[in-house]
């Protein structure tokens, strides 16, 4: 039987999973290009991704942990092949994506210690392989995420402070925007929910025999504290970009995170963003393994077996990319138009199981849910084909 202290840890692991898995290097750069563009109304549009991202999960989360399946197999029952489909396509993404994870580690490392960005990037990578490999790997990752995840919301934070941005201006233009845009919400919601992201926390969850008191209550909470963990982030670097050019300094467009730390805090901010990155980074190389393997190794016996193999090689295949080619800025750009469509089918493809399936535990998943996740489906689809064509 599952303590509390041992449940808790379990959920708060899930959570920090997903929201560290959304905070990457693509995460530390789009908030601040989009802070520089919209300014104070940036903050319009991370309130509406915060509504869409909870509901996304609370979809996602509820109907994975209580069929007890994971998404490729729910996928599976409902169209023959979808499931195989939404396996490569998660596949595809998480490691075209970590290639960038991978160039954040060895970016932050070398603002850390000077060392070489390669270097950086094969050490970062070694510890990936090593920790997701070890015995009792999950909870190791769980603890290790949470640490790294809190520790970097807290630096951002006291950047942030150092910034001493207009809050009475970002909150007005928060509610009352004077501009938006539907690149920029659909990129952070993409960032936040997109692709692997949205299933890493529910994945984690299914490895746990969680008791079924309550367990709707848990999981739809943890689901939510993962999004508000990862909204934290975005909010705090926002405030923190907006202090810095609300004063009429143009950023660095080579880095313009990088600067941001840099122009708030000198160059012991310039340090703290090293940190900063390669925590970012290295929490999105573990959470982009853990779960594209995590809907590899259920088709077969032999990948179930082996899976802490697939990891591995997942890993160092990343890794080899990024030593071969740098940042692929083509493959980079293709998996971030898939992971766009992603979210949207596989959303829809989850609730059609829902309502087709009657779960062994008797839960029905509630109608007002699946309205609210339909509307997001649709509304993104619509957002990503109108950034498409533009």
């Amino acid at each position: 039987m599952m303590n509390s202290r041992k449940r808790s840890g379990v959920f708060w692991g899930a959570a920090m999973l997903m929201a560290t898995s959304a905070i990457g290097p693509g995460f530390l750069t789009q908030t601040t290009v989009f802070t520089q563009q919209l300014l104070g109304s940036f903050g319009f549009v991370i309130l509406v991704s915060i509504l869409l991202d909870i509901g996304v999960q609370l979809n996602v989360w509820r109907i994975i942990t209580m069929a007890n399946k994971p998404a490729q197999e729910i996928a599976e029952s409902v169209i023959p092949g979808m499931g195989k489909l939404l396996t490569a396509l998660i596949i595809f993404g998480g490691l075209a994506f970590n290639v960038g994870n991978i160039a954040g580690t060895g970016l932050g490392l070398e603002v850390i210690t000077g060392m070489d960005t390669r270097i950086g990037a094969v050490l970062s990578a070694v510890i990936s392989i090593l920790l997701l490999t070890s015995t009792n790997a999950s909870r190791i990752m769980d603890r290790f995420v949470q640490v790294i995840g809190f520790g970097m919301i807290a630096l951002t934070l006291y950047v942030a402070l150092v910034a001493a941005p207009p809050y009475a201006e970002a909150l007005h233009h928060s509610f009352q925007p004077e501009t938006t845009s539907f690149t920029a919400i659909i990129t952070i919601v993409g960032g936040t929910v997109g692709g692997y992201i949205c299933f890493a926390g529910a994945h984690r969850l299914l490895e746990e025999k969680i008791p079924e008191e309550n367990k709707v209550a848990a999981v739809s909470s943890a689901a939510t504290r993962g999004i508000l963990a990862a909204s934290a982030m975005r909010i705090i670097l926002f405030l923190a970009a907006f202090g810095i050019v609300s004063k009429g300094i143009i950023l660095d467009p080579s880095n313009p995170a990088a600067d941001v730390f840099r122009q708030a805090a000198g160059t012991a901010g310039y340090r703290l963003f090293g940190i900063v990155m390669w925590s970012a980074a290295i929490t999105s190389v573990i959470g982009s393994a853990y779960t594209s393997i995590s809907f590899l190794k259920t088709w077969s016996p032999w990948l179930q077996k082996n899976h802490r193999s697939l990891v591995a090689i997942f890993i160092a295949t990343s890794t080899l990319i990024f030593l071969l080619a740098g940042k692929p800025v083509k493959l980079l750009v293709m998996a971030g138009t898939i992971n766009g469509f992603i979210l949207p089918v596989s959303l829809l493809i989850l609730l059609a199981a829902a309502h087709k399936y009657k779960n062994a535990n008797g839960y029905q998943h509630p109608k007002w849910l699946t309205i609210i996740g339909v509307l997001i489906a649709l509304a993104l689809s619509a957002m990503a084909l109108r950034v498409i064509f533009e």
